[in-house]
């Protein structure tokens, strides 16, 4: 009782669930950082099974051996493929070529991430962690761009670092900070922004770095805002981002993998989760069966109160195709058996705190884009690269520092080259870069037709148009000069669709027992979708409840509630200019003028002038 009150005088935030008492807590500073809780009770006497090895259901692994002492032969992974990593894959296809069929920005404050991190062995220097590995990357090569976005066949389109937002698309954003979520629920972004907003640079930033549509949830909208306000300032040229030496598979999820496999962890490949089947009583929610396809050969898992469950439903890369530089990636969002969003579907069927997954699946029109991976095989390419981004391609630094957006692209086309090489095995003069397109289903400019009708030659040829390559050259280099591969993802932006409280299950459900669910899906506080961050958090959230691990989850950074974060971002936005510049009617002017002259010379006073506020 002690400690309950004094984490509550210190204002921590609990969680408590309803299965006897569990107690998940949030912490911030150095007290807790690395302090190492004790041995849970009974969890000799426990075991996991985990569905899934994405990013969320390691780490859930990784903390169940490290925090929650939990013999690693006791820990069950499930994957339905050959390869572990969920969506952040990156490897070398036989006969077809590289592919990542994403990237991962990130940043200084994905408290959990680099919590965990400072536990993995780097696979590379001896001694070191993963994030020791990452600190020093980032530190000697920090990151930012040279050229945002282009226009008219590669030419700069001079953004130059501003917003370009009217005070009314100023009012916009700042009032949909300030909207509760509530009255966001169900809402799209064009109920909240109109021209205003859209015409902006401010929106040409936003949706192409975030991969936000303009019929995308207005709450996530507001949810991404205030939980990077620190970083608004960051957007224009992408400071604000961190990157991995090499591709997310080799520099986050195989150290991972090796960390687990040295604790003995069990790997069960090509086993697909097809069903979860509960008890429900009561108010008690247990899971008590897993039902498997392993090899194709149906198995069950019977379940007890000591045997945990952490459950990865729905999957932003389900239903993945993949072409090649002769064949298109098909467009086919059928929702197979034994995949994520089939799993949620029957899980959600028993029990109405299960979320709705029909909220999220039902439109893939609406949560596809496409990306490709293109492979420059000679120099040729190089020059038109090095143009833009301004930078040599081949110093192992630094390229184009984040995405480069041809902002006349009919297909919204952005590229980037991260730091090369960008899997261990590249060959010399090599280079891999990534490619995606928010438009689909509209027609190219150099090549007249959607880009998911597209063979890689041909996306390629798309995207040399906008570097500025002579169009005589245009189809030679695209064959000969470069292999790209195309991926078309029907569900990747599932998570971004309107939607209301409940829609998502929480975390640890309320009356759950030994059962929770972890990814992208699952519904935890403060945090943002489409993050590792967020991925990562829900597996150690879920671990620290049914384990009730002695020591804090790291909260979410605070930057929403830190006044000179707002501050600096409200005039940020502005492209500098203080708000006290704002238009308004003359009575609301004098106000202003009056609330000035009462502070200025006061400590407020003070932080407003230097903060540009007035």
């Amino acid at each position: 009782m002690l400690q309950y009150d004094q984490r509550k005088m210190k204002g921590e935030n609990l969680e408590t669930t309803a299965n006897g008492g569990n107690k998940m807590y949030y912490s911030s500073g150095n007290y807790e950082a690395f302090a190492r809780p004790k041995k849970p009770a009974g969890v000799d006497r426990k075991s996991a099974y985990l569905v899934g090895t994405g990013l969320a259901a390691l780490t859930a692994a990784c903390y169940l051996v490290r925090d929650g002492q939990m013999k690693g032969e006791h820990i069950h992974l499930f994957e339905k493929g050959s390869i572990p990593g969920g969506a952040c894959d990156g490897c070398q296809y036989p006969g077809i070529g590289y592919v990542m069929r994403g990237g991962r920005e990130m940043d200084d404050h994905f408290e959990v991430m680099w919590d965990l991190f400072r536990s993995i062995p780097s696979l590379e220097t001896e001694g070191a962690s993963v994030l020791d590995e990452y600190y020093w990357l980032n530190k000697a090569d920090p990151n930012y761009s040279l050229c945002r976005a282009t226009e008219n066949r590669g030419q700069n389109a001079h953004t130059d670092g501003k917003f370009g937002l009217s005070d009314q698309g100023c009012m916009e954003l700042i009032k949909l900070f300030f909207t509760p979520d509530e009255q966001l629920y169900d809402k799209r972004i064009t109920d909240v922004f109109d021209a205003e907003v859209f015409s902006s640079n401010f929106w040409l930033y936003w949706r192409t770095m975030f991969a936000f549509e303009n019929w995308h949830s207005a709450l996530e909208m507001k949810l991404y805002l205030k939980r990077y306000i620190h970083h608004v300032g960051g957007l224009p040229d992408l400071r604000a981002l961190r990157f991995t030496r090499y591709n997310q598979y080799e520099s986050m999820i195989l150290p991972m993998i090796r960390y687990l496999e040295g604790y003995g962890v069990r790997f069960h490949y090509n086993t697909k989760v097809t069903n979860i089947e509960f008890e429900l009583t009561g108010g008690k929610k247990q899971a008590r069966t897993i039902c498997l396809l392993v090899d194709d050969e149906a198995e069950r898992v019977d379940l007890t109160e000591n045997d945990l469950v952490f459950i990865t439903n729905g999957g932003c890369v389900e239903s993945t195709s993949i072409g090649s530089q002769d064949q298109p990636a098909v467009f086919n969002p059928t929702l197979r058996p034994g995949n994520g969003w089939d799993l949620w579907k029957k899980i959600a069927a028993q029990d109405e705190a299960f979320g709705r997954p029909e909220k999220f699946c039902s439109d893939p029109e609406q949560t596809n884009w496409m990306s490709a991976t293109v492979t420059t095989l000679d120099e040729r390419i190089v020059p038109y690269i090095q143009n833009i981004c301004q930078r040599d391609p081949f110093s192992g630094r630094t390229v184009t520092g984040g995405i480069v957006t041809a902002r006349d692209s009919g297909w919204l086309l952005s590229w980037t080259f991260n730091r090369q090489p960008q899997f261990r095995d590249q060959p010399k003069g090599q280079l891999v870069g990534w490619i995606y397109g928010l438009f689909s289903n509209t027609p190219g400019d150099y090549i007249k037709k959607p880009m998911r009708d597209c063979t890689g030659k041909e996306i390629c040829m798309e995207w040399l148009y906008h570097l500025g390559v002579p169009e005589n050259q245009i189809e030679d280099l695209a064959e000969h000069s470069a292999n790209t591969v195309p991926v078309m993802m029907p569900y990747i932006t599932a998570f971004f669709m309107p939607r209301a409280a409940g829609d998502r299950p929480a975390v640890v459900p309320e009356g759950a027992v030994n059962f929770a669910f972890i990814g992208q899906f699952a519904e935890t506080k403060r945090d943002t979708i489409f993050t590792t961050e967020y991925s990562m958090r829900t597996g150690m959230e879920a671990v620290y409840t049914l384990l009730d691990i002695d020591r804090g989850v790291p909260e979410v950074w605070g930057s929403t509630y830190d006044v000179r974060d707002l501050l600096n971002a409200a005039v940020q936005l502005r492209d500098g200019k203080p708000l006290s510049d704002l238009k308004m009617n003359w009575i609301k002017k004098f106000a202003l003028g009056k609330a000035v002259e009462k502070v200025q010379d006061t400590d407020l006073g003070r932080l407003l002038l230097e903060y540009k506020i007035i």
